[in-house]
């Protein structure tokens, strides 16, 4: 996207007053701004109209803010900066891990909704110019696993399919990426998108847990992602590049 055109931000919360106020600032501050109040109207802006990413309130009047992510992030990669109460706090873990991007809570300054907003699409914005230099790279394997890149799918030895949320996929694509080499915690926080430094260590650690009990034959002796203390994670297997 050229730097002339301004980022189209969707602002989805059911409070008029938020709707009307994000409007107005994130508009002065060189941002298009599209708002909705429930889902139906969010799906239907985002079928007409390209949107660079979505302000999502959680607590949508009579919705599942949660299913509405879950649902968004299955159809698209559309960033997403969640918006929760002060005390959600089992919220805000789950949509992390459903892949949002960030989250802010309520009570907020727009002044910082705004800086988040911006640190997402910048860290977007290198993540896919990254992926353009990657995007001959087809599938990676490695002790009979096959991980493809264009549709999202990891293969079992047997062939089976292991189902793999948003960030476990970009955790593995960035172990595999470098094999033999210690990726620290920062450098995994951004492949995964998860970028609060509030749940940083926990939100990486979570995700390792979880990739390790579908690919490790036994969890708590991982052969493949093995702990580097204090350091990070490295992928210790011989990795095939498929082109």
């Amino acid at each position: 996207m050229p730097d002339t055109v301004q980022p189209h931000i969707l602002v989805v919360d059911d409070d008029p007053q938020i709707r009307e106020l994000l409007e107005d600032y994130l508009a002065e501050n060189q941002l298009r701004v599209s708002v909705a109040a429930t889902g139906a109207q969010m799906s239907q802006i985002l079928a007409d109209q390209a949107i660079d990413l979505v302000v999502l309130d959680l607590r949508l009047a009579g919705e599942d803010g949660m299913m509405i992510a879950r649902t968004l992030r299955t159809e698209s990669a559309i960033p997403i900066v969640m918006l929760t109460g002060v005390r959600d706090e089992a919220d805000r873990v789950m949509g992390l891990e459903l892949g949002a991007d960030d989250y802010l809570t309520k009570p907020f300054s727009p002044r910082e909704l705004l800086a988040r907003i911006r640190t997402v699409l910048r860290r977007t914005k290198s993540s896919a110019l990254t992926q353009a230099r990657q995007r001959e790279v087809r599938a990676y394997r490695f002790d009979g696993f096959e991980l493809n890149l264009r549709t999202r799918r990891l293969k079992s030895t047997d062939g089976r399919n292991i189902d793999l949320t948003n960030g476990e996929f970009n955790l593995l694509a960035a172990l595999l990426a470098a094999p033999q080499r210690v990726l620290t915690r920062e450098q995994l926080l951004d492949a995964s998108r998860v970028y609060d430094n509030e749940v940083y260590d926990r939100s990486i650690d979570v995700q390792v847990l979880r990739l390790r009990r579908k690919i490790e034959a036994d969890p708590t002796e991982p052969q493949f992602i093995l702990t580097e203390r204090g350091a990070g994670y490295c992928f210790n297997c011989v990795v095939e590049v498929l082109y």
